[in-house]
């Protein structure tokens, strides 16, 4: 439990899994990968950290912490399917759409919050491929400022 010990280090929390509306699954794993489905700033009694767009009454700072908190998420998502943060061999991809205020380009400094966190947890195992576009129409999922999935590699 290496993994979760180092998130209680960090003076974080990994909360439960997530669990999504019927016939769908907040993770699933296909042989040695999992895909976790896409998850948003959630907190714990059920608000949503930092809702709007970013670049208009979000800033980066917000973001980035919204994009960290994306990512504990996922983690509590993954741990549900596969009992253990300890078993990713790597972590693969993320998508990072951040829902965007028109002309802001900034993405990759909000998805940082969820790479960074990646990073300190697994070092280079956590070294992955990313894509951080930004949404400029409609409000995302309950107006979430970040949306995240993500693919990893586990052992068996």
């Amino acid at each position: 439990m290496e993994i979760e010990r180092k998130i209680v280090e960090m003076g974080l929390e990994l909360p439960p899994a997530t669990v999504p509306p019927a016939h769908r699954s907040s993770a699933v794993r296909t042989g040695n990968l999992v895909f976790v489905g896409g998850h948003v700033p959630r907190m714990p009694d059920g608000s949503m950290l930092h809702p709007g767009k970013v670049g208009a009454g979000v800033t980066i700072e917000q973001g980035y912490e919204a994009a960290q908190r994306v990512m504990l998420n996922c983690l509590g998502s993954l741990k549900e399917e596969i009992g253990d943060l300890d078993k990713v061999t790597r972590v693969v991809k993320l998508l990072c759409m951040v829902n965007s205020a028109p002309g802001f380009g900034d993405q990759p400094r909000v998805a940082n919050g969820a790479t960074d966190l990646l990073g300190n947890l697994y070092g280079e195992r956590g070294r992955h491929a990313r894509s951080a576009v930004g949404l400029e129409k409609g409000d995302g999922p309950n107006s979430a400022c970040i949306e995240i999935e993500m693919i990893v590699e586990v052992q068996d």
